[in-house]
């Protein structure tokens, strides 16, 4: 099991020039980064894998970025510039030595209404159809697509582990599975291990972060259950710390980061990732 931190934390948005953070991340003693790509236009990949290899470290991840334009439940231009996006995502991937697309990528991050049980029904097998079309393209390159629930506030969508599940198995793809984060589930969950241990065999990709956004372990989450539902499944994919702080504007105002949750963002990432070798052990 190998622990990632998604360079939200530290930069937005992840250009060329925040490979620089590579040597630092090194030096804490993460094995992966997990970047998330505004725009596949802000990265040269190949430079990008080059800076990766020379500090020792993998690109575990490349987290899709849902803005209001890219929503395959959308209007068809928003679907269509979602499904290009997500395409050129996975494409960037494969020059990234990457093995998964992970995220919201059913739809635009903050579309959260009611919304009609007969609208839904059909939301739902837009989504489908197109994520079953991103699904066969991933596996044709040796990429999974991870499918992330989100909490109510930022999402109507796809909130749960059950609802994640049944949309994994309605694309029926072996490239496509979950991703399950502890953010979101301390809102939409009862119990997150029994969550996880739910998940079983089609959990691909995981979050660790604080139930404040803050570092995991100073908190309130009770972690020994959550790492004992993974150690029963046999999770083997990377946990990831998807912290945000003040100190990243855009990221900070899109997450609702109002305050300062711990003194430094590099306590976030150094604190948090003793915590999880200590609780994965």
């Amino acid at each position: 099991m190998r622990i990632g931190i998604n360079s939200f934390l530290f930069a937005s948005p992840f250009t060329n020039e925040s490979t620089k953070l590579f040597k630092q991340f090194k030096k804490w003693g993460f094995d992966t980064v997990e970047l998330p790509i505004e725009d596949p236009a802000h990265i040269d990949p190949a430079h990008v894998k080059r800076e990766l290899d020379k500090y020792g470290l993998a690109c575990g991840s490349v987290c899709a970025c849902m803005g209001p334009d890219r929503d395959l439940r959308g209007t068809e231009e928003n679907q269509k510039t979602g499904m290009e996006y997500i395409t050129k995502l996975i494409d960037q991937a494969v020059v990234l030595g990457c093995p998964s697309i992970i995220g919201p990528v059913y739809s635009a991050v903050g579309r959260a209404d009611a919304v009609p049980a007969d609208e839904y029904k059909q939301q739902w097998k837009t989504v489908v159809a197109h994520l079953k079309v991103l699904a066969k393209y991933a596996k044709d390159r040796g990429v999974t697509i991870c499918v992330e629930p989100l909490n109510r506030f930022e999402t109507d969508f796809l909130n749960t582990c059950d609802q994640g599940l049944r949309l994994v198995k309605a694309v029926g793809s072996p490239a496509f599975k979950l991703h399950l984060d502890t953010f979101h589930m301390n809102i939409e969950e009862k119990d997150q291990a029994a969550a996880i241990r739910k998940a079983g065999k089609y959990l691909a990709h995981f979050h660790a972060c604080g139930s404040d956004r803050g570092t995991p372990g100073n908190d309130h989450i009770d972690w020994k259950p959550i790492a004992a539902a993974l150690k029963a499944i046999g999770y083997k994919g990377d946990v990831v710390i998807e912290s945000f702080t003040t100190d990243v504007k855009v990221i900070a105002r899109a997450a609702a980061i109002w305050r300062r949750m711990e003194p430094t963002r590099n306590e976030i990432a150094v604190k948090g990732l003793a915590f999880l070798r200590k609780t994965l052990k």
